[in-house]
């Protein structure tokens, strides 16, 4: 028996129409502009996605490294676990990705164990790639209290091949839905010795990219989840009660993950939105500064705040070393960017103009209520 319901009730049906609306508005708007432009969305959206998730877990890295992770470069800072951590979740979410649209794929528990390799390989004695051999517990911080047991270890196969077989049936619940409810179960089973959270993520989003739910990058919610982490231990622990209870009411869960959807998607499309007049305002000026088109790439990172690296300007570009250094000298001689660092540490940031430049393409954030629809908070632009 796992966790779950045979018919969505009404309102929630609603939600899911309305997030659908929000995609197909978001769909519209990235099929109109330039590739480039939408690679760097893409990018940062992934990359934000990696971060969220892992950051749940206590493994922070900056956006910025978690940028490099995505991009295949260093970190600026040292290598740490948490950067492990999140190259080793960068490698699993890419070859979910990879699979997105693979005709022939079935989920299964084969598929499952490696993506948890791939994550945590970095180590052994978290049993990477196979099942937990024991008991798991999950604890609070600081007093250390036990909050959830994890059903016996000799019932995990089971009841991962009941999980994998029922993501394979026919089922009249949306997509949005059916993923919610297997991060549900998966990370009720608790079927890993660590990184269970992980993996439950992951296998939300590999369940909408399998269901072709918009482009899988920007169905992710795991930057919500990464944003309202509290939230979100909450409505896992009243849904779990301690233990593995599969007859307990999901919906809070599903409540909490189609709310996550809409917002994202609200978040995605304001992006959208603002990447678009950031796009014209850079494409002004680096005519009229007599720069070459491709330096809008690494001039529209800088203004959204993240560090430019050569490594990183010359793959987003496609684009030699050399040629990477005479375009960011120039840059730096239009008063664009600001180098920062020596060698290894060399970035640029955004000059004051850049900075300007991105302030006035902001508009307010609005966060909705997705099950009546009304505006519940407006935050002004950042100025």
């Amino acid at each position: 028996m796992l966790f779950g319901f045979p018919t969505l009730p009404e309102k929630h049906a609603l939600v899911v129409e309305r997030v659908d609306r929000l995609r197909n508005r978001l769909r519209f708007l990235l099929q109109g502009q330039p590739r480039r432009w939408t690679g760097l969305l893409r990018r940062s959206t992934f990359a934000r996605a990696i971060q969220g998730s892992n950051s749940i877990e206590g493994y922070h890295v900056t956006v910025d490294d978690a940028v490099a992770a995505v991009d295949g470069e260093e970190p600026l800072a040292e290598r740490t676990e948490a950067w492990k951590a999140v190259t080793g979740y960068r490698n699993a979410m890419s070859y979910v990705l990879a699979l997105a649209d693979d005709a022939y794929y079935q989920h299964n528990e084969g598929t499952l164990k490696s993506l948890h390799y791939m994550m945590l390989s970095y180590d052994v004695g978290k049993h990477p790639g196979r099942w937990r051999p024991g008991s798991v517990y999950v604890r609070r911080e600081p007093d250390n209290a036990i909050v959830y047991e994890g059903p016996s270890a000799d019932r995990v196969p089971e009841l991962m091949s009941e999980l994998m077989t029922s993501l394979n049936a026919a089922s009249p619940l949306p997509a949005m839905v059916r993923a919610a409810l297997a991060h549900l179960n998966l990370v009720m089973v608790h079927p890993f010795s660590d990184g269970n959270g992980r993996m439950a993520r992951a296998l939300q989003s590999f369940v909408l990219a399998r269901e072709s739910i918009f482009d899988p990058t920007f169905s992710s919610i795991e930057e919500y989840l990464g944003h309202h982490t509290p939230a979100y231990y909450d409505v896992l622990a009243q849904v779990g009660q301690g233990g593995w209870h599969p007859e307990n009411d999901p919906l809070p869960f599903v409540t909490f993950c189609l709310t996550a959807h809409y917002r994202q998607a609200e978040k995605l499309l304001q992006r959208t939105d603002e990447m678009a007049r950031l796009w014209t305002l850079l494409e002004a000026q680096t005519q009229r500064r007599g720069l070459h088109e491709r330096t809008m790439l690494a001039l529209s990172d800088a203004a959204l705040g993240f560090r430019v690296r050569n490594a990183t300007y010359r793959t987003a570009a496609e684009i030699s070393d050399p040629l990477a250094s005479r375009d960011l000298r120039a840059m730096v001689d239009a008063g664009l960017l600001v180098p920062h660092g020596e060698r290894r540490g060399r970035h640029y940031l955004a000059s004051e103009w850049l900075r300007n430049a991105r302030d006035q393409t902001r508009a307010p954030t609005v966060t909705t209520d997705p099950f009546s629809g009304e505006v519940v908070r407006v935050e002004p632009e950042v100025r």
